[in-house]
């Protein structure tokens, strides 16, 4: 796909997104805006993409947020009734790319190489994992402008790291390292600088490996069930579990236990599951 302002690859099965305006340390404009939803809509309805991954170009930048130039020239946003309308509805993709969507239930990483401040946190937010450089760094950096947060800063950043710390950030705008962003559970892993991008797409080709009905189920039943009752979460749970069970994927990972044929039991190989221990 030919993009400006991103660039999309593929390894196998995983896709690499890429804010690509590393001049403006990544910040999102309305071009950004276009090419993402183009971008993860092509991830999602594509069967042989089964993991994404989320980075920055350059050494200095995850995603600045968004294009406060283009901001204040009116250009990011369209202002006309009929948008804002649809925008009050939740009926628009998002401000920043396709932030408002909650349907991609296939693993998302994001590779913190850098900044990740107001929309950029909020992009990092939307993967299901953070894997962060030692340079990176985290904020609602906004704040210090009056600017809200708009692409879910404020309903995910809460569900990852619980409201307290969620407020502390979004109040104040404090911007934390990445050793912070682990310490409070923004962060899953910390890797050297440079090394983001490669330990996620060491992360993701695992993850690709791995059956993935299951996964998919997994995540959608996490995500729908998030903030319902515990009954209603268990409902959720019990039908995904009810969809995946019958799929063959999970009929050839039954003959596969019970033929002792699991990957991690081959004592004369590298265990592909991180955190397995093994016996003697």
């Amino acid at each position: 796909m030919d993009f400006k302002e991103i660039k999309f690859e593929t390894e196998g099965s995983v896709a690499i997104i890429t804010f690509n305006r590393p001049e403006v340390m990544n910040c999102i404009g309305p071009t950004t805006h276009e090419e993402l939803v183009q971008a993860w809509q092509e991830f999602k309805t594509n069967d042989q993409l089964k993991v994404a991954v989320i980075t920055g170009a350059g050494e200095k930048a995850f995603c600045a947020g968004g294009d406060l130039k283009a901001a204040f020239n009116g250009q990011l946003i369209d202002f006309s009734p009929e948008n804002i309308k649809a925008h009050r509805a939740g009926a628009v993709d998002g401000i920043l790319g396709p932030s408002r969507w909650t349907d991609i239930y296939k693993p998302i990483i994001a590779a913190v190489n850098g900044v990740a401040y107001a929309g950029g946190l909020e992009w990092a937010c939307f993967a299901d994992m953070r894997i962060a450089a030692t340079n990176a760094s985290f904020g609602v950096t906004c704040r210090r402008w009056n600017i809200g947060l708009a692409d879910g800063g404020t309903q995910r950043l809460p569900r990852i790291v619980g409201m307290g710390r969620a407020m502390e950030l979004i109040i104040t705008g404090k911007v934390i390292d990445a050793e912070e962003a682990y310490r409070i559970g923004l962060a899953n892993e910390v890797v050297p600088e440079g090394q983001a991008l490669k330990r996620a797409l060491e992360l993701a080709h695992f993850i690709a490996e791995l059956p993935q009905p299951a996964i998919l189920s997994d995540k959608e039943a996490a995500y729908r069930g998030f903030g319902e009752s515990l009954d209603e979460g268990l409902k959720i749970e019990a039908n995904k579990f009810l969809d995946s069970i019958v799929s063959p994927d999970t009929q050839k990972g039954l003959e596969q236990f019970n033929k002792r044929l699991h990957p991690d039991r081959q004592y004369d190989q590298v265990p592909k599951t991180p955190g397995i221990v093994r016996g003697k």
